[in-house]
């Protein structure tokens, strides 16, 4: 049965951008920064029966439709002239499939977006994206970003470090761990695996401001903050921050690995995925000078942002902590 899809129209506008991913975490501050751009906002949701986390406060459209649907992207897609192709299922952890959501929705997203005629197409990547990569994240991206730039669409794709944020999965994730945990937290080896990360605000600052930068056209850009932090740093500042210690004891990333797995097996909310563990087996990191010297903008140190991990109502029990947060 072909699935159905519909427009909700909430205002016309004569030059129409497409979300996806625009109900997710940088997908909904994305939004609100075109909004308050005075830009015409479309989000692409797929069919389903949970109820939307739609942004609030602000205008858009709504179209309904699977990535699968080719006529209803095809529908999805009239009056648009950009997209902004944010979607992904690495947060589901052990139960994503990347084949069918990451590179074929990708594929199918590219291909519309050339049969239509859209102006610009805007992919969201990851640092360390290769088709020879041993990590399943970093090989879906990167076959992902070929379907994008084959398309023969003008495209921009930004390979981004870990991105954090309020209600993000990185240092929230983190919090909730570190809460769950008594007395200790497995570091992956010594935890000296570099990371750079970067704040959602500026993410989504980047994106919008290169839609009305033609240099940014058929490129593709690596963007972190300002600094290099090793994982061992990133999680003194998580607990600093939330008030709280824990002993940091080195564990073999293999054995880490395999533990997240079943943890992951055993409890559909565990707030570590192991694409995670992936994310860490090497050094994520791009030029500090990227967005000073391409976007203009001088980027947000690590510490400086995280004071929205105060006061939340962390679950120090271990079984609410797996049962009560669900994988969007």
């Amino acid at each position: 049965m072909p699935t159905l899809w519909v427009i909700i129209i909430c205002y016309n506008s004569p030059a129409m951008i497409l979300v996806t991913g625009g109900t997710g975490f940088i997908g909904r501050v994305l939004v609100r920064q075109l909004a308050q751009a005075k830009k015409g906002v479309r989000l692409l949701i797929r069919p389903s029966g949970q109820p939307l986390n739609l942004p609030r406060g602000i205008p858009f459209e709504v179209a309904i439709c699977s990535l699968k649907d080719q006529r209803g992207l095809l529908a999805a897609l009239k009056g648009v002239d950009t997209v902004y192709h944010l979607v992904g299922v690495e947060s589901r952890g052990n139960r994503a499939d990347l084949m069918q959501i990451d590179i074929e929705g990708t594929q199918a997203m590219a291909q519309a977006c050339a049969e239509v005629g859209v102006d610009r197409l805007f992919f969201l990547s990851h640092l360390g994206a290769d088709r020879a990569s041993a990590f399943p994240v970093l090989k879906a991206k990167a076959i992902a970003e070929h379907a994008v730039q084959a398309c023969g669409v003008s495209y921009t794709i930004i390979r981004s470090a870990v991105v954090f944020g309020a209600n993000d999965q990185f240092t929230t994730g983190l919090g909730a761990l570190l809460h769950a945990l008594p007395g200790i937290f497995f570091l992956p080896g010594d935890g000296s695996t570099v990371i750079q990360p970067l704040w959602v605000e500026d993410l989504a600052t980047c994106l919008v401001w290169a839609l009305d930068n033609p240099a940014t056209r058929n490129q593709v850009y690596q963007i972190g903050g300002p600094e290099y932090l090793t994982f061992r740093t990133v999680l003194e500042t998580v607990m600093s921050t939330i008030g709280i210690r824990r002993r940091l004891v080195s564990f073999p990333p293999a054995f880490l690995r395999y533990l997240t797995i079943f943890m992951e097996q055993s409890f559909p909310a565990f707030p570590v995925s192991i694409f995670w563990m992936d994310y860490l087996a090497a050094n994520r990191t791009c030029a500090l000078d990227t967005l000073p010297r391409t976007f203009g903008l001088i980027p947000s140190r690590f510490e400086q942002k995280v004071n929205y991990l105060k006061g939340q109502s962390w679950n120090r029990n271990l079984l609410r902590v797996l049962f009560s947060r669900r994988r969007r």
